[in-house]
């Protein structure tokens, strides 16, 4: 493929395939150029997927924002994905957009805990608050991050809420203190009384009560017919 290819260069009703397949085709052949063996590309769910090393991750992002052909410059989200079974348990994920193809990308690549990734906010502006939220609640590190606290978490909050390993409950629990006059941090306390279960909502429990009472109504009026 050469670099002057464009998209424009596509004919819908070449061949067998679709426009959007000769797309994704472009996109495939002109990645396939550009990275060669160094990446791995998929396609699951019509979307495609490429997957780097963490050492090459700003080199990919870089030359595909840069390219002239794919132009994939906005990066509309940047999320994780935890593994506790791996050994890179981490799965990092750039969901990348190219208005000029008007198509979706996702990067992916691999950490394991305790592992640094780069941080992309030099490339995307949108990457920082981004990252913050990732390091908030997967404890994924990024260097070269201009400022790097919890996002979503209260101060002083101990743990990722989004690693599997993390416990459903928590650690403490926010309450005021009525005695104090301040809030305060307290371990979790889940007791409570043995409870029995029905699994039936209040609703429903309702709707079958009076459905009870009409066949009961009815059932006295056909007798009173019966005696008549």
């Amino acid at each position: 493929m050469t670099g002057s290819t464009t998209i424009d260069e596509i004919k819908p009703g070449a061949g067998e395939l679709s426009s959007s397949e000769q797309q994704q085709t472009l996109i495939a052949e002109r990645l396939a150029s550009l990275f060669g063996d160094a990446t791995q590309l998929d396609n699951a769910g019509n979307e495609m997927r490429l997957r780097c090393k963490v050492d090459d991750l700003l080199y990919v992002l870089k030359t595909i924002r840069d390219d002239p052909i794919l132009q994939f410059r906005q990066l509309s989200d940047l999320t994780a994905v935890d593994y506790p079974g791996q050994l890179d348990r981490f799965e990092v994920i750039y969901q990348m957009l190219s208005i000029a193809l008007n198509a979706r990308l996702r990067i992916v690549t691999t950490a394991s805990d305790g592992a640094v990734v780069p941080s992309a906010n030099e490339l995307f502006a949108s990457a920082n608050w981004a990252e913050r939220e990732v390091w908030d609640m997967f404890g994924i590190f990024f260097s070269g991050h201009p400022d790097l606290r919890r996002l979503l978490t209260d101060y002083g909050f101990e743990g990722h809420p989004l690693r599997k390993d993390f416990p459903l409950t928590g650690y403490v629990e926010v309450r005021y203190n009525d005695t104090e006059r301040r809030v305060v941090y307290e371990p979790v306390k889940l007791t409570q009384e043995y409870r029995d279960f029905d699994f039936l909502s209040p609703w429903e429990g309702m709707q079958m009560e009076g459905m009870k009472v009409n066949t009961e109504n009815h059932t006295a009026s056909d007798e009173k017919e019966g005696e008549g």
